[in-house]
């Protein structure tokens, strides 16, 4: 067995390298002991940044990108400097973080993102572009950034987004920058932009030559055919590429008609999956899919289901992959073909043909280095093209001249065929188009720098105009923006938050006013002070904060449009019963949406806050209530889902809650946590321990700044340290477990709670036995306001990190001589995934 190459920090010198040649030999002989041969793009790459150049790197996935951005970070720590690494999505940030933090050693590498930070001031630092391009705005040229990697740098000209990959390309003319992504296109205006502004070359690296050739090929069958034949011809993996969650989803479910995998192979996927929690709504049609060599992967999965998939399929076992275009974003799923099942989607205003850029990235996937000498890119002619090549066949066979061809569809879709799809493979990507958008908040960031330095403030609106003139796109458009900052400033002035005359003279800030302004920290302030309009002591405070919390999240649509429809078919049949007329009934149902408890006053405070902080959307407050709804109802996440018929989007809710969660805990502060507030946190709290804990759990060791590889002890935060919040959510974990009881549900029951690690744990079977004798005498168990009564629970420490609780049983007679019993370990881990309580026993 080859040894492990030593860590990249522990090969520097303690006096440093004596040049960049000396660093570059030390670089090249770690790539050797690792095993690592370099590809000529590869080695040209590396020698380009060992020149201190700035290095634009083009070229296909799979080819080892991620090596030369590491000899960028090892050159800059070499030379006592520091490198920011970006990228589009937070998953991303995070996994790269990891893998610096083993190449580099834990304590040399730090992570930020939007949930928190983790040794912030690392010298080598993992961010969202959105972060580097604040820090950019901030700080300028005097920012700690002497290099920068923007991995995926094709979302420059992502309409909503790109502009937070211009401004350090704007801003850091001191940096050096590695811009990597498979499908850059021509990049010849941005290398001659970043020469011109750093007076520095600026090189492209490009190679068409992939690692693992491609294959393309047009097909004119249906889908199962297709298949079929590329499991015949040993194509799998196969990733079948959709564009909706509910299309992939729909695509697995009609691929259980095929039989993708031999007997052993199913026996190895039972294997797999055998001890695997299959608990939610929607598990038994994951498990199905699954056992039968079927996976799904999108968003709308919870992410135990979306890992578990990504598991199966560097295992090999998965032999079809339903999934959505996140694919070119770079999950984790191995695969030797990828058959795009249309060429056309909607890309948020319009349906419309794939860009060469998006079909290059989804069909880069193909091809698994070291596995596959050849990756297959499939694409699927249209429906209606495959049935009446069918229908034509079969009329020939007939004797039929002029058989009834289906027409295309009239929506959702755009006309593709063999042709276009010849183009999307030969053609380059498109050239990157810039974006740039302009806000009172990064007027005000600009305007706090210059002030920050003891000069005007009005200096800021200098520094954005000139901004905007440095800025790469069109001059027409640098006209508009220009007349939008004149425009911002006044606004400002308007709202008192700017002092001076807009048009002339010296300019002042107030001096209370806020650091951050982007939108998720303004309305952050926004909730904290509204919930100075409430009083702690009105029985509707602590679903008043949650509808506050939830007025300024981003909207789970999927929940929402379900809502809306359930509230719609209420009012259908309560009105068709009272006899209103049909026309009248239409009309009625057009002004339903979905719930939005308070929002009238909600949107009152949120006007006044606005006037205050023009910087703040005009549409960024969204009302409504999920949470609250769960709340009120004490409904489990399951019974939510199968009542909204979620089943398909239990990820979208999870994801929401979840923020809802941190939201909650990050801005009501601990002394207006009354009783019912904590009671709804612990709820909640106790819920996602249920379903999903890894997305809470990843953030509350985020927060706490000790998820770090590594380090000692690697461990959360104490759960157990506020007594009250514990305390509180062990009573929510008891009166879940009370509710799925007194409803007959013994499975939900036994997963609310946690195995026992010493002894059996306690199955569906196990509860419905214990409870016999109780149904027998009672009937049923009750669960209503007064079986969640604080004095029918009791918690008692037995021992450090050790507890014993029980739980009565109420019953209409009021003997409420059963309870359940339990005990809670944390010596081992003080903030455990799942839920606390193993159940010791249910009786007298």
């Amino acid at each position: 067995m080859t040894a492990e190459p030593p860590r990249l920090d522990r090969l520097i010198p303690e006096q440093g390298f004596a040049d960049a040649d000396e660093a570059l030999e030390a670089f090249l002989e770690w790539t050797t002991e690792s095993g690592l041969a370099l590809y000529d793009h590869q080695e040209e790459a590396v020698l380009e940044v060992f020149s201190g150049h700035h290095l634009v790197l083009n070229t296909p996935t799979g080819s080892g990108k991620s090596l030369v951005a590491t000899a960028l970070h090892f050159k800059t720590f070499a030379e006592r400097g520091r490198t920011v690494y970006t990228a589009p999505i937070k998953a991303l940030v995070s996994e790269k973080f990891f893998a610096l933090c083993h190449v580099f050693g834990a304590e040399h590498v730090g992570l930020m993102t939007g949930d928190g930070a983790v040794n912030r001031d690392a010298p080598i630092l993992c961010c969202t572009a959105e972060i580097l391009a604040n820090i950019a705005l901030r700080e300028g040229t005097r920012a700690r950034v002497d290099s920068v990697v923007m991995d995926e740098f094709h979302y420059y000209a992502d309409r909503d987004r790109g502009m937070a990959w211009q401004i350090p390309l704007l801003l850091l003319t001191d940096s050096t920058f590695l811009l990597m992504s498979a499908t850059l296109g021509d990049t010849s205006s941005i290398r001659d932009e970043l020469e011109a502004r750093t007076e520095r070359t600026a090189v492209e690296v490009s190679s068409a030559q992939r690692p693992v050739p491609l294959e393309h090929d047009y097909r004119l069958t249906p889908i199962h055919e297709t298949l079929d034949r590329l499991l015949e011809q040993d194509k799998a993996p196969v990733y079948v590429v959709h564009f909706t969650q509910r299309a992939a989803t729909e695509q697995a479910q009609a691929l259980m008609s095929i039989d993708p995998c031999t007997k052993e192979e199913k026996r190895a996927l039972a294997a797999a999956v055998a001890h695997f929690r299959f608990d939610s709504p929607f598990g038994p049609a994951i498990r199905r899919y699954v056992r039968h060599g079927v996976g799904l992967h999108h968003a709308g999965l919870l992410p135990r289901y979306r890992l578990l998939m990504e598991k199966l399929a560097q295992q090999g076992l998965l032999k079809l992959i339903c999934g959505t275009d996140t694919l070119g974003v770079g999950i984790n799923v191995p695969i030797r073909t990828v058959l795009f099942t249309r060429l056309c989607k909607f890309d948020g205003q319009r349906v419309d043909l794939l860009r060469v850029r998006d079909f290059k990235q989804i069909s880069g996937r193909a091809g698994r280095a070291g596995h596959d000498t050849v990756g297959y890119v499939v694409a699927q002619a249209p429906e209606h093209i495959i049935e009446n090549k069918r229908i034509a066949n079969r009329a020939a066979l007939r004797g039929r001249k002029k058989p009834s061809l289906k027409k295309a569809p009239t929506r959702g879709y755009k006309h593709w065929d063999r042709e276009i799809f010849e183009r999307m493979v030969s053609r380059p990507p498109e050239r990157l188009e810039p974006r740039f958008q302009i806000d009172h908040g990064r007027l005000l960031t600009l305007m706090q720098h210059v002030e920050d330095q003891g000069r005007d403030a009005r200096e800021g609106l200098e520094a954005l105009l000139d901004l905007i003139g440095r800025s790469h796109v069109p001059n027409r458009q640098r006209v508009d923006l220009g007349e939008q900052a004149v425009q911002l400033l006044a606004d400002l002035v308007a709202a008192g938050v700017v002092h001076g005359e807009a048009d002339q003279g010296p300019l002042g800030l107030d001096p209370g006013l806020q650091r951050d302004f982007s939108l998720y920290h303004s309305l952050s302030l926004f909730l904290l002070e509204a919930l100075d309009a409430l009083e702690p002591e009105s029985e509707a405070y602590a679903l008043d904060v949650v509808s506050l919390t939830e007025s300024i999240l981003e909207d789970p649509r999927a929940v929402l449009f379900r809502q809306a429809d359930k509230a719609r078919d209420a009012l259908h049949w309560e009105l068709k019963a009272a006899g209103v007329p049909y026309e009248e009934r239409i009309e009625a149902l057009k002004e339903v949406s979905w719930p939005q408890p308070g929002a009238d006053w909600i949107e009152a405070l949120f006007a006044t806050y606005a006037e205050r902080h023009p910087w703040v959307a005009g549409e960024a407050i969204r009302p409504k209530a999920v949470l609250r709804d769960m709340v009120e109802q004490y409904a489990s996440f399951s019974d939510y889902v199968k009542d909204f018929g979620l089943q398909r989007s239990e990820g979208v809710l999870l994801r929401y809650l979840t923020e809802v969660y941190k939201a909650l805990m990050q801005n009501v502060p601990a002394e207006r946590r009354t009783e019912e507030l904590l009671e709804v946190l612990a709820y909640l709290r106790a819920m996602l321990a249920r379903v999903d804990a890894s997305l809470v759990t990843e953030w509350e060791r985020l927060v706490a700044g000790r998820d770090v590889p590594g380090s000692e002890p690697e461990r959360p935060v104490d759960i157990s340290e506020d007594k009250r919040a514990f305390q509180a959510r062990i009573r929510a974990e008891l009166h879940a477990l009370v509710r799925a009881l007194s409803r007959g549900d013994y499975e939900e029951a036994a997963a609310c709670v946690r195995p026992d690690p010493e002894g059996a744990t306690w199955s569906a079977g196990d509860f419905e036995d214990a409870l016999a004798d109780y149904l027998e005498e009672y009937g049923q168990v009750t669960f209503d306001h007064r079986a969640r009564l604080a004095h029918h629970t009791t918690v008692r420490r037995t021992a450090p990190h050790r507890w014993e609780v029980t739980q009565v049983l109420i019953d209409d007679r009021d003997h409420d001589e059963w309870s359940i019993d339990g005990t809670i370990d944390l010596r081992r881990d003080t903030n455990p995934d799942g839920p606390l309580v193993v159940v010791r026993g249910v009786g007298l």
